[in-house]
């Protein structure tokens, strides 16, 4: 069943290029209809997946072609269930985010809506690929349209200061990546992940290589003090790319973290490097919540919340991992960051659209001018507490079990590191039900209110669905577990070996 993985990495792209040539207003639904295709898609592939425990390692779906045989670098994709989550999460929140600029008129639509699905293409194509070259192609591929996306349609008087510094890290930090891959590659009998995990490489070379290649994923997540790109571009995007940037983007490094770092460079992860990640994590997790709790623009709230969870991400990972490579296979502390990528890209990305429909009410982004929406928006107080509360972690909420299981793993591995790591919680639920607070009830402009309305039939559309999410996956967080163990067991395994 190859031509199903192979309709799933080139819709998108043929997609993509006939929104580009299709210079009409109603290019919008063609780029919608795509991306539905492709979810509804998604969800075939996962009805018939087999995630079970005992198949450890076993790939589906999976195209094997020769490209060049001169670099040894094969058209390699498939799908374990590492990747289906991925791949699952990316094409529910890409029809969402195109549903989300309904009620936008953005010039170049077409131009917009076309960038929307080569990014959609690109990310995909990381989720699958199987090769390290190609893995590399398809991670400079995402750069292009979501770049091109906040320079176009970003906050006009900053769009050249900050879409400058996101695309010297980002693209600064691949290059590091590249060349990590290629001296991986010379000491391995090709690009295939199977032989780069097989490399032979001593534990200094490993040291070097996990720097080069943790540094871009670092950028990308991002992990103190490579965050700097972070909170500008998130600010000052459009909507819908902070919501790429936010909700899907990011995950590939925390794929990336767990795909090729820690098997390919497992030596490091004992000594100082695992150390230095682990400590850079959790200062990222306080530093955070410290900073979006001061924060009164409703945009960089989200952003520094976003910087403190993916450090919980990080720390559960490389907890987990430590204790792995020093001979007890551990995997929660994995399994745990998949379950709240998972959960974290539903909920920034409400987040990020409750803080643009909070905009078009008050006009503008900073909370100390908004105030008493509630009790003329009752849709969307009730939508917007409800994915704010997820993000919260609140117990039967999507985001309660992975950092649940998160805290646990950092335990096993420290006590010390949980408390700082605990932190997290606690912060979150100051900074954002203080947003909350301020924009949804006390004394609010009696103009304002007066001519503000409940939600749009577009955007009560966008946060109820994933607010079903955000309900569904806190009563029934087993089928995200279930996914991921196979792939993550055989992966961990590898890194005893």
């Amino acid at each position: 069943m190859s031509y199903l993985l192979l309709t799933l990495l080139l819709l998108p792209l043929v997609g993509s290029a006939l929104v580009f040539a299709w210079k009409n207003p109603a290019s919008k639904f063609l780029a919608l209809g795509i991306a539905f295709v492709q979810m509804f898609l998604t969800f075939y592939m996962l009805s018939n997946f087999d995630f079970k425990p005992t198949v450890d390692g076993v790939l589906q779906y999976e195209i094997n072609y020769p490209w060049s045989q001169f670099i040894k670098s094969n058209l390699h994709f498939g799908i374990d269930g590492m990747s289906m989550l991925l791949v699952l999460l990316t094409n529910i929140l890409t029809p969402l985010i195109i549903l989300s600029s309904f009620n936008e008129k953005p010039g170049y639509r077409n131009t917009f809506y076309g960038l929307i699905l080569l990014m959609q293409f690109g990310l995909v194509g990381v989720f699958t690929a199987l090769d390290g070259l190609l893995f590399y192609i398809f991670w400079e591929v995402t750069l292009i349209p979501i770049w091109l996306i906040a320079g176009i349609w970003g906050q006009e008087n900053k769009k050249i200061a900050f879409t400058t510094k996101f695309f010297v890290y980002t693209f600064v930090g691949s290059l590091f990546m590249l060349m990590g891959l290629i001296y991986v590659y010379t000491q391995s009998a090709s690009f295939a992940l199977t032989d780069l995990y097989n490399a032979n490489l001593n534990p200094s070379e490993q040291t070097v290589i996990f720097w080069f290649i943790f540094f871009a994923f670092a950028v990308k997540l991002p992990v103190f003090p490579f965050h700097s790109w972070q909170p500008d571009t998130y600010t000052y995007s459009p909507t819908q790319g902070s919501m790429l940037l936010s909700g899907i983007m990011l995950k590939m490094a925390v794929y990336g973290l767990l795909r090729y770092l820690l098997p390919i460079t497992p030596e490091p992860i004992l000594g100082i490097s695992g150390q230095i990640v682990l400590v850079l994590a959790i200062i990222g997790i306080v530093h955070g919540a410290l900073i979006a709790i001061i924060q009164n623009d409703s945009k960089r709230i989200i952003a520094y919340s976003s910087l403190s969870h993916v450090g919980l991400m990080v720390a559960g990972i490389m907890a987990s991992a430590i204790l792995t490579v020093k001979g007890t296979l551990v995997i929660e502390g994995a399994e745990g960051a998949m379950v709240q990528t998972f959960a974290h890209g539903i909920n920034v990305v409400g987040l990020f659209y409750c803080a643009d429909i909070l905009y078009k009410r008050f006009k503008s982004r900073d909370i100390r001018q908004m105030g008493g929406l509630a009790k003329v928006a009752p849709k969307f107080a009730v939508l917007f507490l409800l994915i704010l509360l997820g993000s919260v972690g609140l117990p039967l909420t999507n985001g309660f079990i992975g950092e649940f299981i998160l805290l646990k793993s950092v335990f096993d591995y420290s006590g010390l590191a949980a408390i700082f790591a605990g932190l997290t919680i606690i912060f979150s639920a100051v900074y954002l039900l203080r947003f909350y607070g301020k924009a949804m009830f006390g004394e609010g402009d009696e103009a304002i209110l007066a001519s503000a309305k409940d939600l749009s039939t577009v955007e009560f559309s966008v946060l109820a669905s994933l607010a079903v999410f955000v309900i569904l996956l806190g009563v029934f967080p087993q089928p995200l577990i279930e996914m991921v163990n196979s792939s993550l067991k055989f992966i961990f395994t590898s890194m005893m070996n």
